[in-house]
């Protein structure tokens, strides 16, 4: 996000600005990314999180959860549940808020690239292990042509001895 994200919105404005920072800022997190490739019901996962974010963005107005959940479209029950943390969505977008409050209103959003981090460590270390591996391999080349030199040069001296006897 450009511009800094108000913690504690004023107006339907301020309202969407966090309620957009909070569904970016928890769904484009690692964790999350991975969460939702595993998810079975995307749809409904993604809902949720959609939900818990305008509601936490209204509460953090000082809206009632009446209205919060009247603009939502959800229960009242439903509402509450996100705004405890009750949910899975509830507590991620919790803990983007948080992240958020900590930066002091700014986030910044990485893209996902299609692998997650702990994928990228494993690649590195294949990458790493690969190349102490092409090393070794190279060395034990290496270590087997002297070795068949050597071999070569017995097979003719003893080649030479049977012919000398």
């Amino acid at each position: 996000m450009a511009e800094e994200v108000p913690l504690k919105p004023l107006g339907k404005e301020d309202v969407r600005k966090l309620e957009l920072a909070l569904i970016f800022g928890t769904l484009f997190r690692p964790d999350v990314v991975e969460r939702i490739h595993k998810a079975e019901d995307r749809l409904t996962w993604l809902d949720s999180l959609v939900v818990a974010a305008g509601a936490l963005a209204r509460e953090r107005a000082g809206y009632p959860v009446s209205r919060i959940a009247e603009e939502l479209g959800r229960s009242e029950t439903t509402i509450r549940n996100h705004l405890g943390g009750k949910t899975e969505a509830g507590r991620l977008v919790k803990e983007t808020y948080e992240l958020l409050r900590r930066s002091g209103g700014r986030l910044e959003i990485q893209l996902p690239t299609g692998i997650a981090p702990q994928q990228l460590r494993e690649l590195e270390e294949c990458r790493s292990k690969l190349s102490e591996l092409e090393k070794a391999k190279s060395e034990l080349e290496k270590r087997v042509n002297e070795l068949e030199a050597k071999l070569s040069d017995v097979k003719k001296r003893l080649e030479e001895i049977a012919r000398s006897i």
